[in-house]
């Protein structure tokens, strides 16, 4: 913990502003998460027979409106984003300001760059193996993550929904909450375990495996945010993982067919 996280008189209401962030942004879909799965496991369908759709249109017939959704959703998702870096910058201000304190900068690209291609490689392989081990075995809806009518912009939204699910969850579960949490003198394991826990349920509408993974994830990227001190490698990370896994979509049936006959 650097000097200028020292806690200070004065920021008790700080946990208030903490839960007040949360559940405007990621606490908030947690709870839809968690409303989901409660949803889904009532169902007579068992799980695995279930799919979960992402990145859906709104109005495939009509582009111009489905594409002028599409922007308003990658927009105003980011609004928890700049709220969480107004209130670093005005209420209890880090010495080092909000963009600098979490590491959420272009100071060190070829740092971040190489943190970010390499943590991905791993967790990029682990994830996917789990995900359709997870699927197979029952546990897991089957993820459909790119639903968006075919037109020319359907890639560079992809891309872009990748980048703000990048962007939103990190800086604000990460370099946010971590930021807030030190200065108010917390112990950071326990927000490590806060964090990943937040971070796997707003993920649970995928099923227990959705749930398990993120879960492991959250834990590592706490764990290396401590260890690096930036959050722009877990920004990195997380875009390519959410890349990958939307524009590879048409690939996901033959690696559960695949797996499915690897167990069987």
């Amino acid at each position: 913990m650097t000097e200028a996280l020292q806690p200070r008189p004065g920021l008790r209401q700080l946990r208030t502003e903490i839960i007040i962030v949360m559940l405007l942004s990621l606490g908030q879909s947690a709870v839809y998460s968690i409303l989901s799965i409660i949803n889904k496991l009532t169902r007579p369908e068992p799980l695995k027979q279930q799919v979960t759709r992402m990145n859906t249109s709104a109005t495939p017939d009509r582009p111009w409106l489905d594409f002028a959704y599409q922007m308003a959703n990658l927009a105003f998702p980011l609004m928890p984003v700049v709220l969480v870096l107004f209130l670093l910058a005005v209420h209890h201000r880090p010495d080092e300001g909000p963009w600098r304190v979490m590491g959420f900068d272009l100071r060190r690209p070829k740092f971040d760059l190489a943190w970010g291609f390499g943590i991905f490689a791993v967790i990029g392989a682990l994830g996917l193996v789990f995900y359709l081990f997870a699927t197979t075995i029952g546990i897991n809806t089957q993820v459909s993550p790119a639903n968006l009518a075919a037109n020319w912009w359907t890639v560079p939204v992809l891309i872009l929904r990748a980048i703000m699910n990048g962007v939103l969850e990190e800086v604000v579960m990460v370099g946010y909450l971590f930021t807030r949490w030190a200065q108010r003198g917390g112990r950071m394991w326990v927000i490590v375990v806060v964090s990943a826990f937040i971070r796997a349920g707003y993920h649970f509408y995928q099923g227990f495996g959705g749930f398990i993974g993120n879960l492991v994830m959250g834990l590592a990227f706490g764990w290396l945010y401590l260890k690096i001190k930036r959050v722009m490698p877990l920004v990195i990370v997380h875009s390519l993982l959410d890349i990958v896994a939307f524009l590879g979509a048409p690939l996901l049936p033959y690696l559960m067919a695949w797996m499915g006959n690897l167990l069987s």
